[in-house]
């Protein structure tokens, strides 16, 4: 039995609110929206944040990519012109200095120098384009006797700088 100045409960047990000006119910209705078109907005602007982020990331991979692959060839092109350079000024010392640690340890500087001027000496060389994949370099060699010879010139990084190094001749 409903006390003095409370509301009687209504069919389904909640009381109803008492009567009369500036009274409110005892909690307040949800708001409500009309349409989604907030929530859309929302998902539209994180969608395309993401396609920016992942777009971005993706570009600035194949940026490294493509630069890495430039360097490489850069360095290879760079280190065939040093060996062959020295070769054709008959540098043999700073020949010798381009090659990597597992061609020293096979050939002294003085058995370099010794076997390179027995050779046919190098009068000019035109160095073709490196593979980044197989760190190989064609080179067109010209004798001074005339002769002429494709080589192929295999790299190798250093373990110490990360740059280029000869380390083959074929």
């Amino acid at each position: 039995m409903p006390g003095r100045g409370e509301a009687p409960p209504s069919a389904d047990g909640v009381p109803t609110p008492p009567q009369g000006p500036g009274v409110a119910p005892p909690f307040a209705a949800p708001p409500t929206e009309g349409s989604r078109k907030r929530l859309w907005l929302g998902l539209g602007a994180g969608a395309l944040a993401l396609l920016i982020c992942c777009g971005g990331g993706g570009t600035a991979l194949v940026g490294l990519t493509v630069s890495s692959i430039q360097a490489t060839e850069e360095q290879g092109e760079a280190i065939t012109d040093a060996y062959y350079g020295a070769l054709v000024r008959k540098e043999y010392g700073k020949a010798y200095d381009t090659l990597c640690d597992s061609a020293q340890r096979r050939e002294s500087r003085r058995e370099f120098a010794r076997r390179v001027s027995d050779e046919p000496a190098v009068a000019s060389y035109r160095i073709g384009d490196v593979d980044p994949n197989t760190l190989t370099v064609p080179v067109d060699v010209t004798f001074s006797g005339g002769g002429q010879d494709v080589q192929t010139v295999t790299l190798a990084p250093d373990q110490q700088t990360a740059g280029l190094e000869v380390c083959g001749v074929n």
